[in-house]
């Protein structure tokens, strides 16, 4: 974790991404602080390719909704998340006060970043029910547990799941850091990917990085490099899709008719 432990600029991200076709990004809370999701509405202010920002707010707390008001003309503010997948036991997303903040976001047209283990996903599935006109993007497919020797089954069938909802879009990122083996490759990736976008479609799919933290196994090139091999078979209209729109009809991105 050592490699992690520096700071993360816009100045480092532009490096990363210039020998790639990526020209526009959302940039995705790490801390759960109030002060961190404006430190990031600061900085997507000031780059016009941090296209918005998904934040963190007290989504629990009994003054959530003074809260929100405060950021009611963050322009570039398009969702929360809150780091379910680190809450001890499996309730939380069954807490009346989360649920609250959840249903709170609707004035706002907020979309939430649902951010879980696979085996979280049965806990998951009645909190979205819970909320059939929220928008959810989950985060890195949920985070199977990616072996050569064994292909995660229970997250197969989970995920199939949960894709049955149609306001759920899912995210194609942070996969290379959950295999377990030394090392990584797309056939490892394969499987995982054919289940996530036979479940999800080229209708809610999207691109995604998890940058820095994919450094951990990976390089920002290199994971661009392997998912455009992945998404290759897709038609023209489907990359579109995976690569852009998805992403903007899930976070609804107003960019003025650009891609």
């Amino acid at each position: 974790m050592r490699l992690l432990r520096r700071d993360f600029l816009p100045s480092h991200l532009m490096a990363e991404t210039q020998s790639t076709h990526v020209d526009g990004v959302i940039s995705v809370q790490a801390r759960q602080s109030v002060e961190e999701t404006s430190w990031l509405l600061s900085l997507a202010a000031n780059h016009d390719w941090i296209l918005g920002v998904i934040g963190w707010l007290p989504l629990a707390s009994p003054s959530i909704s003074e809260t929100m008001a405060r950021f009611r003309h963050e322009g570039k503010l398009c969702g929360l998340r809150h780091v379910v997948q680190d809450e001890p036991g499996d309730g939380f997303l069954a807490r009346t006060e989360f649920n609250n903040g959840i249903q709170a976001m609707k004035e706002y047209g907020w979309t939430y970043d649902l951010l879980i283990y696979a085996r979280q996903i049965p806990f998951a599935i009645p909190f979205v029910d819970r909320h059939p006109d929220q928008v959810f993007v989950l985060d890195h497919i949920a985070k199977p547990t990616i072996q050569s020797s064994v292909y995660d089954a229970a997250w197969d069938r989970d995920v199939r799941e949960l894709a049955k909802r149609p306001n759920v879009y899912c995210k194609f990122s942070g996969v290379v850091t959950e295999v377990r083996d030394t090392g990584w490759s797309l056939p490892q990736l394969q499987r995982y990917w054919d289940t996530a976008i036979d479940s999800f479609g080229p209708e809610r799919l999207m691109f995604g990085t998890d940058w820095p933290v994919c450094l951990l196994k990976t390089s920002y090139a290199a994971w661009v490099a392997a998912v455009s091999k992945l998404a290759s078979k897709l038609s023209h209209a489907e990359q579109v899709n995976f690569w852009s729109q998805n992403a903007m009809r899930a976070y609804r991105l107003d960019l003025g008719g650009s891609t």
